[in-house]
C-alpha cells in the first residue's frame, strides 16, 4: 500500500527549529497541568452542586453542563477571549487558556464523578448511616473510595483530552506545541517533518497519564 508513496523526508531544515518545538512542548505541559488540576476542582464542585438540596445550585450545575457540552470548545475559546476577557480587561492569554480549558473539561469531569458516585449501591449509604457517620464521613470513607476506582478510566481519557485540546489555543495566539509546529511548517514548507514530531510529542504527554492511572487502578483495593 505504501510502495507508491513518493515522499522524501528531510528533517534537516526542521531540526534547525528544534528549540521552537521544545518551547512549545514546555508551554503545553504548563497549560495542561494547571488546566487538569483546575478542571478536577471545578468537576468536584459541580458534581456536589448537581446533587445539592438547593434547587438553585442544581439548576446552575445543569445549565453549566449542558451549555459547555452542547457547544464546541473552539467557539467557547473565541467568545471567552474576545468578549468576556476583553470586557474584564484580562490580557494574559496563558491564564485565559488555562481557565477556558478547565471550564470546558470540568463539565465532563463533573459528569464522570457524578456517575461514579451514583453507581454505588444504595445499601452502602444505608450502612454508613446505620454506623452513625456524618455525610462527610460517609463520602470520605465509604462512597468516594469506591467511586474513585470506577471513575479512573474515564478520568484518564478526559485528562488526555485536555492535553490534546490545548492545541486549539493556537487560535488566540498562544505559542503552544501545535502553533509552534505550524510556524515551523510555514518556515520550512516541510509539512510531515513538522507534524510527525508533534504527534510523538502529544503521545509522550498522554501515555504517562494512561500508564500511571492504570497502575493506580490495579493498586486500589
Amino acid at each position: 500500500m505504501f510502495t507508491n508513496v513518493n515522499y522524501n523526508f528531510d528533517f534537516a531544515g526542521v531540526y534547525e527549529y528544534k528549540q521552537k518545538f521544545i518551547d512549545g512542548f514546555i508551554i503545553t505541559i504548563f497549560i495542561s497541568f494547571f488546566a487538569l488540576l483546575l478542571s478536577f476542582i471545578i468537576g468536584l464542585f459541580f458534581a456536589y452542586a448537581s446533587n445539592s438540596k438547593l434547587i438553585i445550585l442544581r439548576f446552575f450545575s445543569r445549565f453549566y453542563i449542558e451549555l459547555i457540552r452542547g457547544t464546541p470548545l473552539l467557539v467557547q475559546i473565541l467568545i471567552f477571549f474576545y468578549v468576556f476577557a476583553a470586557s474584564l480587561g484580562l490580557e494574559n492569554r496563558y491564564l485565559i487558556g488555562i481557565v477556558m480549558l478547565a471550564i470546558f473539561s470540568g463539565a465532563y469531569v463533573c459528569e464522570i464523578i457524578r456517575g461514579a458516585i451514583q453507581s454505588i449501591d444504595y445499601e452502602q449509604y444505608e450502612a454508613a448511616k446505620s454506623l452513625g457517620m456524618s455525610e462527610y464521613q460517609m463520602y470520605r470513607y465509604i462512597i468516594f473510595p469506591q467511586a474513585f476506582k470506577r471513575m479512573l478510566p474515564a478520568l484518564t481519557g478526559q485528562f488526555a483530552s485536555i492535553i490534546k485540546d490545548s492545541s486549539l489555543l493556537s487560535i488566540i495566539s498562544i505559542n503552544e506545541f501545535t502553533m509552534n509546529a505550524q510556524e515551523v511548517n510555514a518556515y520550512t514548507y516541510s509539512t510531515l517533518e513538522s507534524y510527525i514530531p508533534l504527534a510523538f510529542g502529544y503521545l509522550l504527554l498522554t501515555y504517562p497519564i494512561s500508564f500511571y492511572t492504570s497502575t493506580l487502578e490495579k493498586n486500589i483495593k
